[in-house]
């Protein structure tokens, strides 16, 4: 994994170098992870401009990308599968698309998320990024972009680039070969830069009387939500090759042409 000095991309990594089995790594170059692109200016921003982006996927919600349309380079296929969208319908935002509404009123963050409910949100929403058919959707887009016959670099994002845009991070290197302990490093090495961003945030919300917890729980990553994604693929499909097969719909020969085109 690369982590690149970008100002205007939002925890922009490369998944490049990444370790895999057999002393192996992903090619890097090719596949990158960020948090919303609404600041993104390949002209002001040599490393951004030097990414050679082809394709740029954007798991966010309708509302999310209204109030912060992406940019992309001239050029750039923008793609949007909206992970969320059944979550959304079924019982209005979840938490992990409504940081910045739920910090802005400690009183309503205390109702709604107090005395660990927000770490049970964050666990269901993990879970419905495996099971809901939007996700699987979104996903599904994600490898088969990746394993396309043309493809080139292409970056996947949502908006702090930590829970969907994590759980892509943790299917395509797990179906490249990485062991549990890297995935779960790479998933938990965004915290320092989201909790960074989040900063002011999170400042505010605690002087105005916020649970720093509640606050933790929303922001940063932890182990405990990644697990339920990965539980949730075990109890329902056995092993991630059959999550990504039978789940995602994702033929084998597209698997073949990624794991080539991605492995070094």
């Amino acid at each position: 994994m690369i982590a690149i000095p970008a100002t205007t991309v939002a925890n922009l990594r490369d998944l490049g170098s990444t370790p895999l089995s057999g002393g192996r790594t992903v090619r890097p170059g090719l596949v990158f992870r960020a948090g919303q692109l609404d600041r993104m200016d390949p002209a002001a921003d040599p490393a951004v401009a030097g990414l050679g982006l082809r394709t740029v996927l954007d798991l966010r919600t309708a509302a999310e990308r209204a109030d912060h349309p992406d940019r992309v380079p001239d050029g750039t296929r923008l793609l949007i599968a909206d992970a969320l969208a059944d979550k959304l319908s079924e019982a209005g935002a979840p938490a992990a698309a409504q940081l910045k509404h739920i910090l802005a009123d400690p009183v309503v963050a205390e109702e709604h998320l107090g005395g660990g409910k927000a770490q049970a949100l964050f666990a269901d929403t993990y879970r419905s990024l495996v099971s809901s058919g939007s996700a699987r959707a979104a996903y599904r887009t994600l490898l088969n972009e990746l394993a396309a016959a043309d493809a080139g670099p292409l970056l996947f994002h949502c908006t702090a680039g930590k829970d969907r845009t994590g759980w892509g991070a943790t299917v395509i290197l797990a179906l490249l070969g990485a062991d549990g302990a890297t995935v779960e490093r790479e998933y938990l090495s965004v915290n320092p830069a989201v909790r960074q961003a989040f900063a002011p945030l999170i400042e505010g919300f605690v002087a105005q009387g916020g649970d720093p917890e509640i606050a933790l729980a929303i922001i940063g990553v932890v182990p405990a939500y990644l697990e339920a994604a990965l539980d949730e693929v075990d109890s329902t499909y056995g092993s991630m090759e059959k999550y990504v097969r039978e789940g995602l719909g994702v033929p084998d020969d597209a698997v073949a042409r990624l794991r080539e085109r991605l492995i070094a």
